[in-house]
């Protein structure tokens, strides 16, 4: 186990018009498990390579355990990197694979078997050590390739992305095995998603990227309740935050009949206005209310989630739609119109120019 340190990490490819990671700095704490999110081409796969020395560093310090690691080459840092693609032997059985690097390490076959056994135990793969990767399932060969890495007894460990091939349901259930292992391993933990809900999930801290730079690193309730930016706001949270851009006036952000109350701060004729799904209620109120008509309802069971328009246009939405959520029991149809309004509470604001974050 150890810290992780990234001082102003960069990375620039080859005639690239930008850097693929810009002036990271970042510290991951002994035995903390940190998740890298962002959408693809953010930089956090880039950055976990760095880490483990599959990627040269165009600038800056990578610090392990307080040792500078940046010229190491990766076999000399003590980073176990779990993959996307299971990357196991067709030809060994799954003791042979999840022991392999120890052998090549020269640790004895009585060791080596030992350690093999722990983490099957953990992993329950007891029963498949002499299978062969064929016959077994997706989610088995990724615990596989997971107890690979377990076995080599890291000071840390690199997973990128590691459960994208496997299906929806399997995702859920390995996801919580991978967290209490690494709970009960203590092992610091770098992990790669572009799936927000994995990583609000999963990690202790999530650290969000945008176009190689570091938006906001936080606990996960931390990033939902007090998000920095617009970016963030609207990365974090399933579906994402409404980002409506409305003009101020009288101090108040004016969305049709719909006028909200902005702190005293804001002297700006325009503002962002940011109100999560489940922050929206329906009223019958025509005169202080959002009016919108409903063109797609997406029914999950337990809730159900609005998609719809405003009737009219004196303000703008990022993603051209308003999303709300309402409780499963709420009788509604495809055309309806309804009248929204937000619990003031929960409204946030946002720089139009610059999309940082207004108290």
């Amino acid at each position: 186990m150890a810290t992780v340190q990234f001082e102003g990490i960069s990375l620039t490819y080859p005639g690239a018009p930008a850097p693929a990671v810009d002036d990271l700095n970042l510290e991951i704490a002994d035995g903390e498990f940190l998740v890298l999110v962002g959408p693809s081409g953010c930089g956090k796969s880039t950055s976990l390579r760095m880490l483990a020395g599959l990627e040269a560093v165009t600038s800056g310090r990578i610090h392990i355990g307080g040792k500078d690691v940046t010229g190491l080459p990766p076999r000399s840092r003590d980073v176990a990197m779990v993959f996307q693609s299971y990357a196991l032997y067709p030809n060994m059985t799954v003791a042979e694979n999840m022991g392999f690097a120890l052998r090549n390490a020269g640790v004895s076959k009585a060791d080596t078997m030992v350690r093999v056994k722990e983490a099957a135990a953990m992993l329950e793969l007891e029963e498949l050590l002499d299978r062969k990767p064929a016959k077994l399932s997706g989610g088995q060969r990724q615990r596989v390739a997971m107890g690979r890495a377990i076995v080599r007894r890291p000071q840390v460990f690199c997973m990128d992305e590691p459960l994208s091939n496997l299906d929806a349901k399997l995702r859920v259930s390995t996801r919580s095995q991978i967290a209490a292992l690494q709970k009960r391993l203590g092992t610091t933990t770098v992990y790669v998603t572009h799936d927000q809900v994995e990583a609000m999930t999963m990690g202790h801290r999530v650290a969000v990227l945008k176009d190689g730079k570091l938006q906001q690193v936080a606990a996960p309730r931390d990033l939902y309740d007090d998000p920095i930016n617009t970016f963030v706001a609207g990365f974090i949270g399933s579906p994402g935050m409404n980002l409506l851009t409305a003009p101020v006036e009288n101090g108040s952000a004016v969305l049709n009949d719909l006028r909200i109350p902005v702190p005293r701060t804001i002297t700006d004729k325009n503002v962002i206005v940011g109100i999560r799904p489940e922050s929206w209620e329906v009223t019958t109120n025509p005169s202080d209310s959002l009016a919108v008509e409903v063109e797609l309802l997406e029914e999950l069971g337990s809730e159900s989630f609005l998609y719809s328009h405003g009737i009219t246009d004196a303000w703008s939405s990022r993603s051209g739609r308003i999303v709300a959520r309402v409780d499963r029991r709420f009788q509604v149809a495809l055309g309806d119109r309804l009248r929204l309004t937000p619990k003031p509470e929960e409204v946030f604001f946002f720089d139009a120019k610059t999309e940082l974050r207004l108290r």
